[in-house]
């Protein structure tokens, strides 16, 4: 059985869309979550900023729904690919949280807005990791 190793009590944990390969975030994880994600299928975090345990999509019902997890070699990162059940996993409205490029003038928008976040959520939107 595989130990994962925590730094500081979080593991880092990339999704990645199962059927396109698009990364849609990178969240964490601690012990609890993880076990959450394995025992429902839904992923789960924790949130760093509000120090709790959040599945996506219980406020957005945007949710992603696990069909297989990886670890990196070292132990201390993983890979969940996810089905994506709704337009969008960033909670700025779009399908990925990684919409910017970073160029030599500032930044680009890379792909367009899902859905409208104020609908969503209500209200601005703070980060939720």
């Amino acid at each position: 059985m595989i130990e994962l190793k925590y730094q500081d009590g979080l593991i880092p944990a990339i999704i990645q869309d199962k059927h396109s390969g698009k990364v849609l975030m990178l969240g964490y994880m601690n012990d609890e979550a993880y076990r959450l994600t394995r025992e429902t299928g839904n992923v789960t975090f924790f949130s760093r900023s509000r120090q709790k345990l959040w599945t996506k999509g219980e406020t957005s019902g945007h949710r992603l729904l696990v069909r297989e997890i990886r670890v990196d070699c070292d132990q201390d990162a993983l890979l969940i690919q996810a089905d994506l059940k709704g337009p969008g996993c960033c909670h700025m409205g779009y399908k990925s949280c990684f919409f910017r490029k970073l160029t030599d003038e500032g930044e680009e928008l890379i792909a367009p807005r899902e859905f409208d976040p104020a609908a969503v959520y209500g209200g601005e939107q703070e980060s939720q990791t």
